[in-house]
């Protein structure tokens, strides 16, 4: 088994090798990053961290020579310190494959005095892809490991990106089934038509009469059904999550801002050390917990910039340490940020209160029971490495038409939130550094939004022939992943109430 050279950053201490999770509300039982993954969310219904954050053991220069697959290898095998290597050399060969349409798996693109880091390059356009082309691979392999007899249930809900890339990711994979909630009106047309067309005999999806949020609520409480889990262990069933509050999933992410960063370094335009910036569309806090855990593994990060939308829980909770979901829930031209319960912002405030799993549970109480926490002065010193701003949808719009008229760039309304809030950083600020911006989706995906951006007459148009004209537009080619649906099938054609997601899962498992 291969074993990392490394130093754990944990208390100024040496750590031992092995990475071990614990649940960031209590529960003391130590597990490995195989069952971690397995079983998605601790019993306690908290969320896994990691026992200490390990350093990379290869140098930034060694990072610039490495293409992705080896940079994913490098980094991962930090984290999950019981696959061998030869377990995890080929999750990685069978992840980052064919079904990426550019060799750099995640492109960098400067426009406008920003690196784009194009992370919507594989099977579905958006950046989920990165993490979920994997995550079926790890969980096989966790489950041969662990000797898990039981079919795993994987239970996802969807802000938009989610469900269609774990559905695609766990399509017909044996041992596993998979059933994805989504918000019915709250998700673009195009999202809404690769989930509800998805094949595989494994698979369901199910619109909700809700938002996002009453989804991913309601998932929580069917992980914490003591009554229902039960049953399912007697059938052979056991739950599991593609969600971002699956370690699994959070990993994989680490992997491209690493190598965002030794792509920058290769190409000459920082020196080593240097530090980045990075801008984050983020509406769960996945994808900017994972540029915080690159940076608390060596990598030279300054400022994390936190972009939010309209739904800007996130952008208040940073400025004034007060987290409060109680506020209007607004439909936007990002949907999959309009979120208004950040799950993986648990995570950090785990962190917080320096790993304190008692207050964090209590803070995660209050948040139930009252729909608000505040943390203390002292935990709002920990988030000095954190930026944060919103853009509203017009300023998304104008952004999209200024970066294309400027450039020829044309990016997706989440992006555009991010490079919104970057020139509000940059104006507000004195900071020069060098500054990579994730560009979550492909502008695709969200063909109306873009257009009526860019000025151009929608109407008597579906979004497929929006998509048409983008393409000419932006001289780039449809996306496979477009093409592919415009004349699927609907196959899914179920809805529920948020009190009927229950029913649903006894449904689909025949319980």
């Amino acid at each position: 088994m291969a074993r990392a050279r490394l130093i754990g950053v944990f208390c100024g201490k040496e750590e031992s090798m092995e990475v071990l999770y614990t649940s960031t509300r209590g529960d003391k039982r130590a597990v490995t990053a195989s069952q971690a993954i397995l079983q998605g969310l601790a019993q306690d219904g908290g969320l896994y961290v990691p026992d200490h954050i390990p350093a990379l053991d290869r140098t930034l220069e060694e990072f610039s020579q490495m293409d992705y697959r080896q940079t994913a290898y490098e980094v991962m095998k930090l984290l999950l310190t019981d696959y061998t290597e030869e377990e995890l050399r080929d999750c990685i060969e069978k992840a980052y494959d064919g079904k990426f349409d550019t060799a750099d798996i995640a492109p960098l693109r400067e426009a406008d005095g920003a690196y784009y880091l194009e992370l919507f390059h594989g099977r579905t356009i958006a950046f989920k892809d990165m993490a979920l082309s994997i995550l079926p691979h790890l969980m096989t392999k966790a489950a041969r490991k662990n000797h898990l007899s039981q079919e795993i249930v994987i239970l996802t809900a969807t802000s938009g990106d989610t469900g269609k890339a774990a559905l695609a990711a766990f399509a017909d994979v044996e041992g596993t089934r998979i059933l994805v909630f989504y918000p019915k009106n709250g998700v673009s047309p195009i999202q809404e038509k690769q989930m509800v067309t998805q094949r595989g005999k494994n698979t369901r999806v199910v619109g909700i009469r809700g938002n996002f949020d009453d989804a991913q609520s309601g998932v929580k409480r069917l992980f914490s059904d003591g009554e229902l889990t039960g049953r399912m262990q007697e059938k052979g069933f056991v739950f599991s999550s593609a969600n971002s509050i699956n370690i699994g999933r959070l990993v994989p992410q680490i992997v491209y801002y690493v190598y965002a960063y030794s792509r920058l370094l290769k190409k000459g335009t920082i020196r080593a050390g240097e530090k980045i910036n990075v801008v984050v569309p983020t509406g769960n806090f996945g994808n900017i917990l994972a540029a915080f855990y690159a940076g608390q593994m060596g990598l030279p990060i300054g400022r994390l910039l936190c972009a939010s939308n309209d739904n800007r829980v996130l952008y208040d909770f940073l400025t004034t340490g007060v987290y409060d979901r109680n506020r209007e829930f607004i439909l936007t031209t990002s949907p999959s940020m309009d979120i208004l319960v950040s799950s993986n912002l648990e995570r950090l405030i785990y962190r917080l209160t320096g790993e304190d799993p008692s207050r964090c549970a209590a803070l995660m109480e209050q948040l139930k029971m009252t729909g608000r926490y505040e943390v203390t002065e002292k935990m709002r010193t920990g988030l000095a490495g954190f930026y944060g701003n919103f853009a509203t949808q017009q300023e998304c719009a104008e952004k999209i038409r200024d970066l294309y008229q400027k450039t020829g760039y044309v990016v997706d309304p989440h992006t555009a939130v991010a490079a919104a809030v970057y020139d509000k950083y940059r104006a507000e600020r004195s900071d020069d550094a060098v500054t990579v911006i994730a560009s979550t989706a492909s502008p695709f995906k969200f063909t109306r939004s873009v257009m009526q951006a860019l000025g151009e007459p929608c109407e008597g148009e579906d979004d497929f022939a929006l998509a048409d004209r983008l393409s000419r537009i932006g001289g780039v080619p449809i996306p496979e992943a477009i093409a592919e649906i415009r004349t699927a099938p609907v196959l899914h054609d179920f809805q529920c109430s948020r009190e009927g997601m229950k029913e649903a899962v006894e449904t689909f498992l025949g319980l």
